[in-house]
């Protein structure tokens, strides 16, 4: 399978509103932004201000050609942070790593950090294969559980193994 990154489309939201109304997605990432994301609006508007921040670098995950996903860095410098979004019909098939090394190689800066849901271990992998390594865990409200729940938090600070 060709994995493959390009710029947002406004085509590609309507995909990723699908994706992120998953409820087993949603519930897998435990800690996504989006208090209610069945709200358009809600989407349409975060959408809008992530694709015109001039920090943010966010690219739409192709594979074999379908938009899969999305992948992003963010944040202040020496606290940027990647995240990704894969399509739960696509997951184990090693996407969101290719997905990730592609970007990790767009986005030369370091340290980059990321987190993820203690019981996401697939995520746990992909960060792992990338390079990232644990730096510690915290206990925070996770909006797609309606709960606290454990979070780990990862840094990566040389270049993506890989």
């Amino acid at each position: 399978m060709e994995v493959a990154l390009r710029p947002v489309h406004d085509s590609d939201l309507p995909v990723f509103f699908r994706q992120m109304n998953d409820p087993e997605a949603y519930r897998m990432a435990a800690f996504t932004s989006a208090r209610d994301p069945a709200d358009w609006d809600l989407f349409a508007a975060h959408w809008e201000r992530i694709r015109t921040s001039s920090d943010v670098v966010l690219r739409t995950v192709l594979a074999d050609g379908d938009v899969v996903g999305h992948t992003a860095v963010y944040g202040d410098p020496g606290e940027r942070e990647v995240t990704y979004w894969i399509d739960r019909t696509y997951w184990g098939r090693g996407i969101a790593t290719s997905a990730l090394r592609t970007l990790l190689t767009q986005v030369p800066e370091r340290p980059l950090h990321a987190r993820a849901a203690a019981d996401n271990l697939a995520s746990h992998r992909v960060l792992a294969k990338c390079g990232f390594r644990e730096t510690g865990r915290s206990r925070d409200y996770a909006h797609a559980r309606g709960e606290d729940m454990d979070e780990v938090a990862l840094v990566l600070d040389g270049p993506s193994t890989g």
